[in-house]
C-alpha cells in the first residue's frame, strides 16, 4: 500500500511530466559546473542560486561536505567535463549543533550496538563543525589539497543565509 509521500510523488510527477519538453538535454551540464550544498529541506538550490535544468551537477548531503562530495565531484569533472566548484554552506546548519560522540550515542541508543558498528563504515565521523566560517574554508583547503580535484578546477565556498536567502562569498 502507498504512502501519503508515495501517492504524492506519483501526483506530482503525473503533473510535471505532463508538460516536461527538456528530455533532449546533454548528460554533461552544460555551464560545466558542480554545486556542493547540503541535504537541508530548507534550501531549492535551482531557486537560490540560479540553477536551471541542465546547467550543473548540485551534490547535497548533510552539512555539504566536500569529503562526502568527493566521489561524486570526481566523477563530475573526470567524466563529465565540470571545470568549477561552487561549496555552499548554510546558517542554521544542523551539523552545528552536536559533536561526533553525540550522534554516536544516540546511534547506539536508538539502533543497537550492532548498528553503531557500522559506524566504522565512515570512521564514525559525522563531519559536524563548530564553526560555519571556518568549515568553509576547511571544506575549500580540502577540495584544493585533493590530488583529486586538478588546479584547473575553479573552486569557492559561499555560505547561504536561510534567514534571508542570500548567499554570501567566504573564500
Amino acid at each position: 500500500m502507498a504512502t501519503p509521500i508515495q501517492e504524492n510523488l506519483v501526483t506530482k510527477n503525473k503533473a510535471y511530466a505532463s508538460s516536461f519538453t527538456e528530455g533532449h538535454l546533454a548528460l554533461p551540464p552544460a555551464k560545466k559546473y558542480a554545486v556542493v550544498t547540503c541535504m537541508d529541506a530548507r534550501i531549492d538550490p535551482a531557486a537560490a542560486y540560479g540553477i536551471s535544468l541542465g546547467d550543473a551537477h548540485v551534490i547535497r548531503n548533510a552539512g555539504a561536505s566536500a569529503k562526502d562530495a568527493l566521489r561524486s565531484l570526481v566523477i563530475s569533472e573526470q567524466l563529465l567535463g565540470t571545470e568549477e566548484i561552487l561549496l555552499i554552506k548554510h546558517t542554521g546548519c544542523g551539523m552545528l549543533t552536536f559533536k561526533n560522540e553525540d550522534a554516536t550515542g544516540i546511534v547506539k541508543k536508538n539502533l543497537g550496538e550492532e548498528a553503531a558498528a557500522e559506524l566504522g563504515a565512515f570512521k564514525g565521523d559525522f563531519l559536524p563543525f563548530p564553526d560555519l566560517d571556518g568549515a568553509v574554508k576547511d571544506d575549500i583547503e580540502f577540495l584544493k589539497g585533493s590530488k583529486l580535484i586538478p588546479e584547473k578546477v575553479k573552486v569557492s565556498g559561499w555560505v547561504y543565509e536561510v534567514e534571508t536567502g542570500k548567499v554570501r562569498s567566504v573564500v
